[in-house]
């Protein structure tokens, strides 16, 4: 099985890399993490795209994509929601094909400082994946990150705890 996972920032020092990072390590397969820093796109618009089509970099991204049986994806937020770099990609994405999660066993998980842990991005997600395609398997927000997440991991128990329930479940469901 092979498992791609982005986080959806371009933060050299994303805290949702690395926590996308260490939940895709909980997994023993064939893993790619790839940087949106590596696919830096104009910002959509359908001007843009009758004049030039959807640029190259959109369909790299699309093809890593579908070589992939699962997704992990971790939400950066800003202001509630999507950042601009991931906002943009899904834009471009959906216009090389509207569904362009079909198939995908999705795991979304997001962090943050405060203490929603980017539950408002996730709430957006949890609503707007399934129509692109996405089989959503399971979901995880882990609040005050520079507290709970030390040294590549998680040390506070409680949230130590749901953590590892989470993963029993997206296991059970991805075999």
């Amino acid at each position: 099985m092979k498992i791609l996972s982005f986080a959806g920032s371009n933060s050299r020092n994303s805290i949702n890399k690395a926590f996308v990072s260490y939940v895709t390590s909980q997994f023993s397969n064939d893993s790619l993490l790839l940087d949106l820093n590596d696919f830096e796109l104009p910002i959509y618009g359908i001007d843009y795209e009758k004049e030039n089509g959807i640029p190259e970099k959109v369909s790299e991204f699309y093809d890593a994509l579908s070589q992939a049986d699962v997704v992990f994806i971790g939400l950066s937020e800003h202001n509630g929601t999507y950042t601009a770099v991931f906002k943009n990609l899904f834009d471009w994405l959906s216009r090389k094909e509207l569904k362009f999660l079909q198939g995908k066993k999705v795991i979304l998980c997001a962090t943050a400082p405060g203490p929603r842990g980017g539950r408002g991005v996730m709430d957006a997600a949890l609503v707007r994946f399934p129509i692109h395609g996405a089989e959503l398997i399971g979901s995880f927000c882990l609040p005050k990150f520079n507290e709970n997440f030390q040294n590549g991991q998680i040390v506070e128990s409680e949230q130590k705890a749901l953590f590892d329930v989470f993963i029993a479940q997206v296991k059970a469901q991805i075999g």
